[in-house]
Protein backbone atom coordinates (compact mmCIF):
# COMPACT_ATOMS: atom_id res chain seq x y z
CA UNK A 1 0.00 0.00 0.00
CA UNK A 2 1.85 3.73 -0.97
CA UNK A 3 2.66 5.35 2.30
CA UNK A 4 0.42 8.76 2.31
CA UNK A 5 2.69 11.34 2.32
CA UNK A 6 2.41 15.78 2.70
CA UNK A 7 2.25 17.37 -1.03
CA UNK A 8 5.13 19.83 -2.02
CA UNK A 9 3.90 23.09 -2.51
CA UNK A 10 4.37 24.16 -6.17
CA UNK A 11 4.38 27.91 -6.91
CA UNK A 12 4.03 29.33 -10.30
CA UNK A 13 6.16 32.06 -11.05
CA UNK A 14 6.57 32.22 -14.84
CA UNK A 15 4.31 30.63 -17.40
CA UNK A 16 4.76 32.25 -20.93
CA UNK A 17 4.93 31.24 -24.36
CA UNK A 18 8.44 30.15 -24.20
CA UNK A 19 9.27 28.73 -20.34
CA UNK A 20 7.00 27.74 -17.12
CA UNK A 21 9.00 28.29 -14.25
CA UNK A 22 8.09 26.95 -10.88
CA UNK A 23 9.46 26.83 -7.28
CA UNK A 24 8.68 22.97 -5.58
CA UNK A 25 9.00 23.45 -1.82
CA UNK A 26 8.79 20.18 0.19
CA UNK A 27 8.43 19.34 3.96
CA UNK A 28 11.05 16.73 5.36
CA UNK A 29 8.83 13.69 3.13
CA UNK A 30 6.66 15.32 0.90
CA UNK A 31 5.73 14.36 -1.95
CA UNK A 32 4.83 15.85 -5.47
CA UNK A 33 3.29 13.28 -6.26
CA UNK A 34 3.58 10.67 -9.66
CA UNK A 35 3.52 12.62 -12.59
CA UNK A 36 4.96 12.61 -16.19
CA UNK A 37 6.99 15.55 -17.68
CA UNK A 38 5.76 16.66 -21.01
CA UNK A 39 8.43 18.83 -21.65
CA UNK A 40 12.26 19.41 -21.37
CA UNK A 41 13.10 20.95 -18.16
CA UNK A 42 16.14 22.03 -16.36
CA UNK A 43 16.08 21.89 -12.18
CA UNK A 44 17.96 24.43 -9.87
CA UNK A 45 18.23 23.15 -6.17
CA UNK A 46 18.25 25.72 -3.70
CA UNK A 47 19.90 23.50 -1.01
CA UNK A 48 21.69 20.61 -0.91
CA UNK A 49 20.37 17.49 0.11
CA UNK A 50 18.55 14.32 -1.20
CA UNK A 51 15.52 13.48 -2.63
CA UNK A 52 14.29 10.32 -3.21
CA UNK A 53 13.12 9.50 -6.74
CA UNK A 54 10.04 6.43 -7.16
CA UNK A 55 9.82 5.50 -10.85
CA UNK A 56 8.41 2.25 -12.55
CA UNK A 57 12.32 0.86 -12.43
CA UNK A 58 12.08 1.11 -8.52
CA UNK A 59 13.23 3.75 -6.21
CA UNK A 60 16.83 5.50 -6.16
CA UNK A 61 18.09 8.42 -4.30
CA UNK A 62 19.43 11.60 -5.54
CA UNK A 63 21.93 14.06 -3.87
CA UNK A 64 21.54 17.61 -5.39
CA UNK A 65 24.13 20.68 -4.78
CA UNK A 66 22.71 24.16 -3.98
CA UNK A 67 23.09 26.43 -7.33
CA UNK A 68 24.22 23.29 -9.42
CA UNK A 69 21.11 22.61 -12.18
CA UNK A 70 20.52 19.56 -14.12
CA UNK A 71 18.40 19.04 -17.28
CA UNK A 72 15.95 15.92 -17.97
CA UNK A 73 14.38 15.51 -21.38
CA UNK A 74 10.34 14.67 -21.77
CA UNK A 75 8.70 11.78 -21.04
CA UNK A 76 10.39 11.64 -17.49
CA UNK A 77 7.63 9.59 -15.31
CA UNK A 78 8.16 9.69 -11.19
CA UNK A 79 7.26 10.82 -7.61
CA UNK A 80 9.91 13.32 -5.82
CA UNK A 81 10.39 12.84 -1.67
CA UNK A 82 12.05 15.17 0.06
CA UNK A 83 14.22 12.38 1.87
CA UNK A 84 16.08 15.17 4.27
CA UNK A 85 15.08 15.60 7.91
CA UNK A 86 14.57 19.51 6.75
CA UNK A 87 12.60 21.62 4.08
CA UNK A 88 13.71 21.40 0.61
CA UNK A 89 13.34 23.27 -2.71
CA UNK A 90 14.33 23.83 -6.19
CA UNK A 91 13.55 25.72 -9.03
CA UNK A 92 11.85 23.46 -12.10
CA UNK A 93 12.45 25.62 -15.70
CA UNK A 94 10.08 23.58 -18.37
CA UNK A 95 11.02 24.34 -21.80
CA UNK A 96 8.15 25.31 -23.80
CA UNK A 97 8.30 24.50 -28.21
CA UNK A 98 11.32 22.55 -28.07
CA UNK A 99 10.05 19.06 -29.64
CA UNK A 100 7.26 19.38 -26.64
CA UNK A 101 3.86 20.02 -26.13
CA UNK A 102 3.25 23.30 -24.79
Amino acid sequence: MPKTRQKAVATLQIDNERVRVTQWSFAPGAQTGWHKHQMDYVVVPELQGTLLLETSAGESTSALNAGVSYYRTAGVEHNVINANSFAFSFVEIELKGINNEP
